[in-house]
């Protein structure tokens, strides 16, 4: 599976963007059961707070987008793995 994170806004207004590769990751599993689960819950229309970040999130080919304080548990915790720091 292939997780793209597109980070976006903030305070600088600077872009952050990652993929990961889960096939020879150990935490496979755990990586596409929060994916699936990111994918899954229901749309809505980001609207980042001010100085907040946007986050796009592309999984083998479906995108979602979603904001800051909306992000759910699972998307939070994919988006910090993805990018290897807190979301």
């Amino acid at each position: 599976m292939r997780i793209e994170v597109t980070r976006s806004g903030g305070f600088a207004g600077l872009s952050r963007h990652a993929v990961l590769d889960t096939a020879a990751r150990p935490d496979a599993d755990h990586l596409h059961a929060l994916a699936r689960s990111a994918l899954a819950a229901p749309p809505t229309v980001p609207t980042p707070t001010r100085d907040g970040y946007t986050y796009t999130v592309t999984v083998d080919g479906r995108t979602i987008e979603a904001a800051d304080p909306t992000l759910t548990p699972a998307q939070r915790e994919l988006v910090a793995e993805v990018l290897g720091e807190g979301a």
